[in-house]
């Protein structure tokens, strides 16, 4: 087998409006056309996609939540993750720096979804 390149990620989230506000609002990734059926919604950056996708009834349980980097998470880079620290801020979203000392913060979607932001 030869993977030729990466396509999406899908995650489970229980509240569509609420994780298009994040993803689409708070994040800024694009969101593309879909051609499913079932309540989700996609997004692309960089030539990959995030297929978000509605669950009822869904629990997320974070396995470490003092350190947010060592639960199962979404990593995107960014220019200016001052500006990604102030957009979070604004939107009323917790983060924890990232304990490496390397320049980046994680935080959580509005289900627990973790998402890791990294300076470019």
């Amino acid at each position: 087998m030869q993977i030729a390149r990466y396509l999406h990620a899908a995650i489970l989230i229980s509240d569509l409006e609420k994780a298009e506000h994040f993803y689409g609002t708070v994040l800024g990734l694009p969101k593309v056309d879909r051609v499913l059926k079932f309540p989700g919604a996609w997004y692309e950056i960089g030539g990959c996609q995030v297929h978000l996708i509605q669950h009822d009834g869904l629990s997320h349980d974070l396995q470490n939540p003092e350190k947010l980097g060592r639960n199962a998470h979404l990593a995107f880079a960014v220019a200016d993750l001052d500006a990604a620290k102030n957009q979070l801020i604004d939107y009323g979203y917790e983060f924890q720096m990232s304990a490496s000392g390397r320049a980046a913060l994680f935080t959580c979607d509005p289900d627990g979804n973790v998402i890791e932001l990294q300076q470019a």
